[in-house]
């Protein structure tokens, strides 16, 4: 018999929270509010969270404190930055006349703890032009990276992932 404190996943309070926040994401992108896109809306989400709750149950209402608010904002100011920078980085690359790039599999342990955090820094760097996350094996992280610049484990976690990771830890793992 499954006791239910033990998988908070599967809570109903997760599931309408799933549904809440779905509701007011299709809300917000919804261009007139009719009475067709508002029970569209209400029905889909509706479906979705049936059958995705369990993947939104990670944070549920913690991601709400004003301060981990806070860092969100300061995380998306630093993914924005990072994302700007490769841009500019990889566009260079692009229309130099002589393409001199090093591209090769580095890998870096994460001191992140928490499965959906880990899931954060390796989307955020598959997002940023000039690395792909290829693997992430417990704590460790592989990345296809366009420009190998460093060679030692501790330089290439410091130039991919230390940025993001320390805002994250802040975020999921505390």
């Amino acid at each position: 018999m499954e006791n239910k404190s033990s998988n908070p996943g599967k809570s109903p309070g997760n599931f309408i929270f799933t549904w809440i926040v779905l509701m007011l994401v299709w809300y917000a992108f919804t261009v007139s509010l009719q009475p067709a896109e508002l029970i569209t809306g209400l029905i889909v989400t509706f479906i979705v969270s049936w059958l995705n709750y369990n993947s939104f149950a990670c944070c549920g209402l913690k991601l709400f404190h004003p301060i981990k608010m806070l860092l969100v904002l300061q995380y998306m100011l630093i993914f924005m930055k990072a994302l700007i920078k490769s841009n500019i980085h990889v566009a260079a690359i692009v229309i130099s006349p002589k393409i001199d790039i090093n591209p090769g599999i580095v890998k870096f342990k994460s001191k992140l703890k928490s499965d959906f955090g880990k899931m954060v820094l390796a989307n955020s760097i598959t997002l940023t032009p000039g690395t792909l996350s290829v693997d992430v094996i417990d704590d460790t992280f592989f990345i296809h990276w366009l420009e190998v610049t460093e060679s030692s484990e501790t330089g290439i976690y410091n130039a991919i992932a230390e940025e993001f990771e320390n805002k994250l830890i802040k975020i999921f793992d505390k």
